[in-house]
This record gives C-alpha cells, sequence and structure tokens, in this order.
C-alpha cells in the first residue's frame, strides 16, 4: 500500500511543478491560483511521502519519489509545455525510469 502512496506522491511533486510551469505565463487572479495549487501539490506531495517512509525506507522511497517527479515533469514539460525532444534526452529518461523500477526490485 505504501509503494501506491509513493507512487501517488511523486506524482503531485509533478504536478506541482506543472502548476510552477503555468504560473510563469499568467499575472493577477490566474497567478495566485496556480500558485495555489502548487502550494496543494507540495503539501500532499510531502505528506504522501513522509506516510510512505513509515515502512519504505528514506534511502528507496526519497530517489523514488524523485524520480517519479522528474519524469513527470519531463514528460509535462514535452506534451503540454512543448520542449525539446532528442534521442539523448529520451534515453536518459528511459534510464532513470530503469533505476527506478530498480530500486522497487531490490526493496
Amino acid at each position: 500500500m505504501n509503494w501506491i502512496i509513493l507512487i501517488i506522491a511523486g506524482c503531485c511533486e509533478a504536478g506541482f511543478t506543472f502548476c510552477l510551469g503555468k504560473a510563469k505565463d499568467v499575472a493577477g487572479t490566474e497567478w495566485w491560483l496556480w500558485m495555489g495549487g502548487f502550494l496543494l501539490f507540495t503539501i500532499v506531495s510531502m505528506g504522501l511521502l513522509a506516510k510512505a517512509t513509515q515502512t519504505i525506507p528514506i534511502g528507496t522511497a526519497y530517489p523514488v519519489w524523485t524520480g517519479i517527479g522528474a519524469v513527470g515533469t519531463v514528460l509535462l514539460g514535452i506534451f503540454v509545455f512543448h520542449e525539446p525532444t532528442s534521442f539523448w534526452r529520451l534515453f536518459f529518461i528511459f534510464t532513470l525510469i530503469a533505476s527506478i523500477v530498480g530500486l522497487k526490485a531490490v526493496s
């Protein structure tokens, strides 16, 4: 169960970076709304990470959480913010995913 919580926490990390990406292009009330989303995702992400570390070692949980957030953020950047893709960028994303799976496998 805590692995599912950790995965959701990692997705929330990608959520708060998405909110930051959207907030940088707006002003006024819309900026405050995106920053509110950022704060909400941050609190949920950190809370779920803390919950997951009750049974998952911190040395495993933190890199997995960060990796899920990093992969999610890169994918959001590519598909939503139209950031460039290249062979090497995709190659290193896949190696990061393989590392996350490896950490799960040895835990």
